[in-house]
């Protein structure tokens, strides 16, 4: 873990973490905004301990990933009854590419670039929905270990278990992943089937969505109950077309279907008098869409509009 690298453990050092945390906290929850809340629960534990305290922790960054790990753990103990309630269908919270990262903060300012969530494939749609149905501590086992490369030993301190059953949650995560993951193709391949799709989508041509889509192909959608759309997956290539269809038929003619990246592959968004409201997510396995995910929750949203 990181160690500290000057006397009285400055501010700039400090912040530097900021970014790791931020990083941590997402792919552990699923959500920028819960994570942001976790990010700044840990800094104030922080600065809620004397200075004394401060000095004697040899190597702050270890101590702040320590406690952001923690709360995230009560925090996912505590998202599945919450969940539960949700209204529809869950989807984890869509990240915009770097350069439309704009700030959720009052001004409107440009974040800053050490909050920004790095994104990569441990960022994608796919794999944070499959972490979804993993225990709370196999999904902070697995993170910590398999993607930011701490210790068995480092993070049995934050899930309390032993070093050896957080091995063993770790490798149940990794079962999980390599079972529901499809054979990935290249990202330009993504971005041709995308762009496809969407023409095919305006043109509200049936057939060739049926052609773009996988035959078991499955859409869901993420309203929250504060944004109209379909409660339940819909299943099947043609079912899927034909509702996509339907959608258009009822599409405001104001809406502006643009190809932005999300999670860090090709993706949709749709935007309506400049306002963000639904972000389109997809699982292309081969040169056919397996999973289309739309988030339309408002909340979920706030990052994608100026």
């Amino acid at each position: 873990m990181t160690t500290r690298s000057e006397p009285g453990h400055g501010l700039s050092a400090l912040m530097s973490e900021r970014r790791q945390l931020i990083n941590l906290a997402y792919r552990l929850l699923g959500s920028l905004a819960e994570a942001e809340d976790v990010v700044q629960e840990t800094y104030a534990r922080w600065y809620a301990m004397s200075r004394q305290q401060q000095d004697a922790i040899e190597s702050p960054g270890a101590w702040l990933t320590r406690v952001a790990g923690r709360i995230c753990l009560d925090v996912l103990g505590s998202a599945r009854a919450r969940r539960e309630r949700y209204v529809g269908e869950w989807i984890p919270e869509p990240l915009p590419e770097r350069t439309e990262w704009i700030s959720g903060r009052p001004g409107g300012a440009t974040v800053d670039p050490a909050d920004r969530v790095t994104l990569d494939e441990s960022v994608n749609m796919a794999f944070l929905v499959v972490l979804e149905s993993m225990t709370p501590a196999e999904r902070v086992s697995f993170i910590l270990h398999d993607v930011f490369c701490h210790s068995f030993a480092e993070v049995a301190e934050i899930v309390g278990r032993t070093p050896a059953a957080c091995r063993q949650l770790a490798s149940s995560a990794r079962r999980r992943i390599r079972e529901s993951r499809s054979p990935a193709s290249p990202t330009a391949q993504q971005a041709g089937i995308v762009k496809d799709f969407k023409q095919a989508w305006e043109a509200k041509d049936i057939d060739a969505l049926v052609r773009l889509l996988d035959p078991d192909a499955t859409a869901i959608a993420d309203g929250g109950g504060l944004a109209t759309t379909f409660l339940h997956p819909i299943e099947g290539g043609g079912q899927v077309a034909r509702a996509l269809v339907e959608i258009a038929d009822q599409k405001p003619g104001d809406v502006t279907i643009l190809e932005r990246t999300v999670n860090g592959q090709p993706g949709l968004v749709a935007q309506q008098a400049g306002v963000t409201v639904t972000v389109f997510a997809f699982e292309v396995a081969g040169d056919r869409i397996k999973r289309i995910w739309a988030i339309r929750n408002p909340q979920k949203l706030r990052h994608w509009t100026s």
